[in-house]
């Protein structure tokens, strides 16, 4: 028992519990963070895409109020985010891992990979953007520098190593904690 100066006490014995409510959803929660900030300072548009579901049944347990008693996917999701930046098409994926030595590939759909690929055939700016959540690393990884790793080393995952390599790491600052559109400016003055 530990006994603190303003008298109160504690069990020692006891460890204390770590607050786990935000896990899973950080980087999303981030992100959308992020694109608020750009939207309310007026430093681009990009939203996250709704996931496009069929709703089937609906109660009405009161006269003004709605709850869906089911529902189902449409179909298969693009990627997360969309939107505009200094007149530049924006897509892109948003995923977390808690693997401290790779990104498994796996956790990247062929519909996405798909999707990507086709919008940057149309002039898009298309990314992932990767948190190792183990290591508090996230980056931002062009789609077509990840398309042509797997075309070379028919691999399953993206190595750290590669990632800290090829990709950047991302800044968090005090109104985006995602703030990633400074790296898309630095891609738009190496491409001028």
């Amino acid at each position: 028992m530990i006994q603190y100066p303003n008298g109160t006490r504690k069990n020692a014995s006891r460890p204390q519990q770590a607050n786990t409510s935000r896990r899973g959803m950080t980087l999303e929660s981030d992100i959308n963070q992020t694109n608020e900030s750009y939207l309310i300072y007026n430093k681009a548009v990009i939203h996250k895409k709704p996931t496009p579901i069929q709703v089937v049944h609906v109660d009405y347990p009161a006269r003004n109020k709605a709850k869906i008693v089911e529902a189902y996917y449409r179909h298969a999701s693009t990627t997360d985010y969309n939107g505009i930046y200094k007149g530049k098409y924006i897509d892109f994926e948003a995923k977390e891992t808690k693997n401290r030595t790779i990104f498994p590939l796996a956790l990247l759909h062929q519909h996405q990979i798909d999707h990507l690929r086709s919008v940057l055939q149309h002039g898009a700016i298309a990314f992932l953007i990767i948190r190792f959540t183990s290591l508090n690393e996230t980056y931002l990884v062009y789609a077509q520098d990840i398309f042509e790793y797997i075309s070379t080393h028919k691999s399953k995952s993206l190595p750290l190593p590669w990632i800290r390599e090829i990709g950047t790491m991302v800044e968090e600052t005090y109104h985006a904690p995602c703030d990633y559109l400074p790296i898309i400016d630095q891609r738009l003055k190496e491409n001028l």
